[in-house]
């Protein structure tokens, strides 16, 4: 587990600044396959993330591991493109590290998206789902993001859950959605760490606690932006149907999950444009 101090945040937070002087409103990180949008930021600063003191490093496929600093759609905003996720072997602390940096850098709200599994029945692959509520099953395994050396500066010692997803911008984003004739449902995520998928009976499990999607990111930096005080919306792209039938020859690859995802992309993206653009803090 790694025990970051103030310092540690300061130096990241310092290193940018010397680079960027826009003070971003909002942060995005952006999950497969979405990393173009970070193209259409205006007067933005590119940092790679090696260039950042304690930054992680991303290393999965299709994240760049390049923070932009700049205007998107009228906003202030630092995009992350490309996540690092704990299936690298990153812990929960070092996935979290640029959350308490986009915090210092001045945002208030943070957009998240993510590829996951569809474990509710009714949905397809090509689905949307904001998410409303999430389960941690890590955390519950002891791998919470702020457990450690408390920081009391960035956030209190003990995070309460309750509306860790924006009630307003669930809201909104449920609005833009009817208005573009998007199919976006609202359902429970559930954080594992990957990278292998879930058993049969694992899905049947998480369908009978009452979840909907299934993924391998978002919730460390969800509960972590809510101890910070900051506002989330996030939405899933459902890339998979989980596969609950232990004797089905069907199997989920991540060739598969890619495919779906340049599939959905176009819808995906155009919701996170509509928000952005219609955005108030």
């Amino acid at each position: 587990m790694t025990d970051y101090t103030l310092a540690h945040y300061q130096e990241a937070c310092d290193a940018i600044e010397k680079l960027a002087q826009a003070r971003p409103k909002i942060g995005l990180i952006l999950g497969s396959g979405l990393g173009d949008l970070a193209e259409l930021m205006v007067d933005a600063v590119r940092i790679p993330y090696d260039q950042i003191p304690h930054f992680p490093r991303s290393g999965a496929p299709s994240h760049a591991g390049i923070l932009h600093v700049g205007t998107l759609f009228g906003q202030p905003a630092v995009i992350m493109q490309g996540r690092v996720h704990m299936y690298e072997g990153y812990d929960p602390q070092q996935v979290t590290f640029p959350v308490r940096v986009m915090k210092m850098l001045g945002i208030e709200s943070l957009l998240i998206t993510n590829a996951a599994g569809g474990i509710n029945e009714a949905y397809v692959v090509g689905d949307l789902m904001v998410i409303d509520d999430h389960i941690d099953l890590a955390g519950m395994t002891g791998l919470d993001p702020t457990r450690g050396g408390h920081v009391p500066e960035m956030g209190p010692r003990f995070t309460p859950l309750n509306q860790a997803y924006h009630r307003d911008y669930i809201q909104k984003v449920q609005q833009l959605a009817v208005a573009r004739g998007l199919t976006l449902h609202k359902g429970v995520y559930s954080f594992l760490v990957g990278p292998s998928f879930e058993s049969p009976a694992e899905i049947r499990m998480l369908r009978q606690m009452g979840v909907d999607a299934v993924g391998m990111s978002t919730v460390p930096e969800v509960i972590v932006a809510r101890n910070a005080g900051i506002k989330v919306l996030a939405i899933s792209a459902i890339t998979n149907v989980a596969i609950d039938d232990p004797d089905a020859e069907a199997i989920t690859t991540e060739e598969e999950v890619w495919e779906n995802v340049k599939q959905i992309i176009p819808r995906l993206k155009a919701l996170v444009e509509d928000f952005m653009t219609d955005f108030k803090d």
